[in-house]
């Protein structure tokens, strides 16, 4: 009896040995994955399973609550929390920042079941020349190197490789050359945010 005693024990023993080892490697296996993940697929994962939403922190100092609708190549359209009725478009780049329930991070860490393939191609430069081709009013907030912004407001003229004409008006007028106060160009790397009105109809990605 002694004997069978001690064989069931070693039994016990390997299998618990082995079940360490599989956990182990499972664990491993699961870091590594993690490590390969960026920041553009946990927003994928929040914009189709987080249960509410998530504030953004952005790189001129905004700090707004939105739900993630679509992400595209490197940006995101989020609408502002209800009541707003506001659009917001930000480059990936100009994320400082995402507060969200511990759930939903959690859930935008797992593997992506789904895809976009057409989304993955939509760049940030591309929307703005939809806006600029719609005439969209906008409102661009613009990040200055010490972190600080400012709001300048009017229509997209025409969009570069990498910058963007801005017709400056009052927000909420259609751009008439007489109510055009000024003409900027800015590049796409200050831009923190583009906000338009839901009535615009601009369709996310």
């Amino acid at each position: 009896m002694r004997w069978e005693r001690f064989f069931d024990d070693l039994e016990d023993q390997l299998a618990a040995e082995w079940e360490a080892e599989r956990a182990a490697l499972e664990s491993e296996a699961e870091r590594l994955r993690l490590a390969r993940v960026d920041l553009r697929a946990r927003l994928i994962g929040l914009a189709h399973d987080a249960e509410g939403p998530v504030t953004l922190e952005l790189a001129d100092g905004l700090a707004v609550e939105v739900r993630i609708a679509a992400v595209g190549a490197d940006w995101i359209a989020a609408p502002e929390s209800e009541g707003a009725q506001r659009l917001l478009l930000a480059p990936i780049p100009a994320i400082r920042g995402i507060q969200a329930a511990h759930g939903d991070l959690l859930r935008s860490a797992r593997p992506a079941e789904n895809t976009d393939r057409l989304a993955e191609r939509v760049t940030f430069a591309l929307a703005l020349r939809d806006l600029a081709r719609r005439r969209v009013g906008v409102a661009v907030g613009v990040a200055a190197a010490d972190g600080s912004g400012r709001v300048l407001t009017g229509t997209v003229d025409r969009v570069g490789a990498d910058h963007l004409d801005l017709a400056l008006h009052d927000a909420g007028a259609p751009r008439r050359s007489a109510d055009v106060r000024a003409y900027r160009m800015l590049p796409l790397a200050a831009v923190a945010w583009v906000r338009i009105d839901a009535s615009a109809g601009v369709p996310v990605v």
